[in-house]
């Protein structure tokens, strides 16, 4: 009996997972669950009408065992014929989902379910529709993540990393970026160049250096020491809407032949060429003071920006990615900061690492 159990549990587990694929195969699991439940319950009725008995003390604890195994017996009796009956309902139902794996697709490529890779080559996850095939894959909406150090540079050196006259801090990670773009191929189905437009969202925080902040005078945006207490965290963020505009090259194509086309394989991850121009519009800027004093540990200052800073920007960004991780340089043509911010270095400068891409 626990072996009849136990192989129907398996079959019902494994049967279920192919509710999709195979409605024969969840119907039989269905029926099987039915004759389990309904003998059993019946079963139930007969071994609480002995356990009363035995109770009323009409009955000995002898013939109370050797009833309740009469019915136990009798009823793993009738669950076993009853499952083997619907034997030949699973063989055809096997038969047929054996059918449908071996002939059920014309393309062995195409895909139907979603997916994430993590890994080497960054985070990407995958939401596929059924049918989904080769030429499909070579055009998708994504949503892209990236997490970058945001510097300022000067005109005459445009691309002087970690620059050590600036007057904020040069930190790691201080931005991030994240995009809702469009992806299609150039040319033909093997072409390795696909272009990317999009719109997104940027967020520049800087960090004054030697515990000074970021100050509203006369009109002027200007850094100043801290006077009001023991400062804790300060910085200058700007919030950009961005459109970019990308040409990705595929250094590796992989290709895959379809029905006698030839097409360039996009589900595989491969080394790329990335490079593009972007403009964005500013929406926010805001100065964000945390400091304490004598009257309190924890007092909060934000401010709304509303000079030195320019209201859009305009730049390039060149990268190497491999899958959905992705190195890259962008560099802002146009300064961040107007000739109201009393700064030595006003243009945005940026390395980042993109290190999520969700495909739809």
């Amino acid at each position: 009996m626990k072996t009849k159990i136990a192989l129907m549990a398996a079959v019902m587990a494994f049967s279920y997972s192919f509710a999709q694929e195979n409605p024969q195969l969840v119907s039989y699991s269905q029926k099987i669950d039915s004759i389990v439940v309904s003998e059993k319950s019946k079963m139930d009725v007969e071994l609480d009408a002995v356990d009363k008995s035995f109770k009323e003390k009409k009955i000995s604890s002898e013939e109370k065992q050797n009833q309740r195994d009469e019915i136990v017996s009798k009823y793993q009796k009738s669950i076993n014929e009853k499952v083997d009956a619907q034997q030949s309902e699973l063989e055809n139902a096997t038969k047929e989902m054996v059918k449908n794996a071996v002939l059920g697709r014309k393309d062995s490529v195409i895909w139907t379910k979603n997916e994430m890779q993590l890994g080497t080559s960054g985070m990407r996850m995958k939401f596929n529709k059924k049918n989904k095939t080769m030429k499909d894959y070579l055009h998708s909406w994504q949503l892209s993540v990236s997490l970058t150090g945001a510097n300022l540079t000067s005109k005459d050196e445009p691309f002087k990393f970690f620059n050590q006259g600036s007057d904020v801090k040069n930190t790691i990670i201080n931005s991030v970026n994240s995009t809702l773009r469009y992806e299609n191929q150039l040319g033909g189905f093997t072409s390795p160049f696909f272009y990317r437009v999009g719109l997104g969202f940027r967020s520049d925080r800087f960090a004054p250096k030697y515990g000074k902040v970021f100050a509203q005078e006369s009109q002027k945006l200007v850094i100043e020491d801290f006077t009001r207490g023991d400062l804790k965290t300060t910085y200058l963020n700007n919030s950009y809407i961005m459109i970019p505009l990308d040409v990705r090259f595929v250094l590796n194509p992989q290709y895959k032949v379809v029905d006698g086309v030839k097409y360039l394989d996009n589900r595989k991850s491969q080394f790329s060429l990335v490079a593009g121009v972007y403009g964005g519009t500013r929406l926010f800027s805001t100065i964000y003071n945390r400091f304490s004093n004598e009257d309190s540990r924890r007092i909060v200052e934000r401010e709304r920006v509303k000079q030195g800073v320019n209201n859009f920007i305009f730049g390039g960004k060149l990268g190497v990615g491999y899958g959905g991780f992705n190195l890259f340089i962008q560099k802002d043509f146009t300064p961040a900061f107007n000739n109201d911010a009393m700064l030595k270095k006003k243009y945005g400068l940026q390395i980042g690492i993109e290190i999520a891409n969700v495909d739809f």
